[in-house]
């Protein structure tokens, strides 16, 4: 008989999402585009700022170019009263550690933004490796890919993150899914439909199934001008 794996203690993690109408995140190119409202963009920084740290993947930070910050004075005076840092620590996931030391997140000032933890593998190229000790703290695992629940489990007892706000993309909200690493969903449905099957959906381009269905219960709808925001708490049974 198969011992059950003890599964290990992490942090509360929920995902952040805008998708058009046909479930599209992005285009076929996964280039950054605009498809969502002032008010969408408001709802990203502010479940951003309920973070002990945000995660993002490294294809979605290369796109996008973000610097992961809180912009918002009201947002960090909010976080300091509910006894978080001003800021939360910036999260980067990459299995190759190909990563760019010039992306805008590595550009910002200490006194003004989180420090950055970056999790990869040993494949990570000498050159970035080296560059990126300077802007950031690694941490290298010689297993070809990041063990996402290990991580979590180290966020919480190293970094001490009770939450997680997670912003992309699809192949890494994937991963959690399947590793039953999701408590909730923030989605929001924008009025476009990009179609082809080119363009990723929150999933990613797979046309596997998940290992198992994962089950969703709505918490809360609004509706916002043409776009509805809703909130799912994931069940990870």
């Amino acid at each position: 008989m198969k011992k059950k794996q003890k599964r290990l203690s992490r942090p509360f993690v929920m995902a952040t999402f805008a998708m058009t109408v046909d479930g599209k995140i992005t285009s076929r190119t996964f280039s950054a585009i605009d498809f969502t409202s002032r008010a969408d963009k408001q709802h990203l920084i502010r479940q951003r700022s309920l973070g002990d740290a945000v995660l993002i993947g490294h294809s979605t930070l290369r796109s996008d170019n973000v610097r992961l910050s809180i912009a918002n004075k009201e947002l960090r005076a909010e976080r300091i009263k509910r006894g978080q840092a001003e800021y939360p620590l910036r999260v980067i996931v990459s299995n190759t550690g190909k990563i760019d030391p010039a992306l805008n997140v590595f550009q910002t000032d200490p006194a003004s933004s989180a420090p950055i933890v970056i999790f990869s593998t040993t494949r990570m190229p000498r050159n970035n490796r080296c560059a990126l000790m300077e802007r950031a703290t690694l941490h290298l695992t010689s297993a070809p890919k990041v063990d996402l629940a290990e991580m979590l489990h180290r966020l919480k007892t190293e970094y001490r993150v009770r939450r997680v706000a997670c912003e992309g993309g699809a192949t890494l909200f994937r991963t959690l899914l399947e590793g039953k690493l999701v408590d909730q969903l923030n989605l929001t449905i924008a009025p476009y439909l990009f179609g082809g099957a080119k363009a990723p959906t929150l999933t990613g381009l797979s046309k596997d199934f998940l290992p198992r269905s994962v089950a969703c219960a709505l918490k809360s709808m609004r509706v916002v001008g043409e776009e509805c925001f809703l909130t799912y708490r994931v069940t990870n049974r």
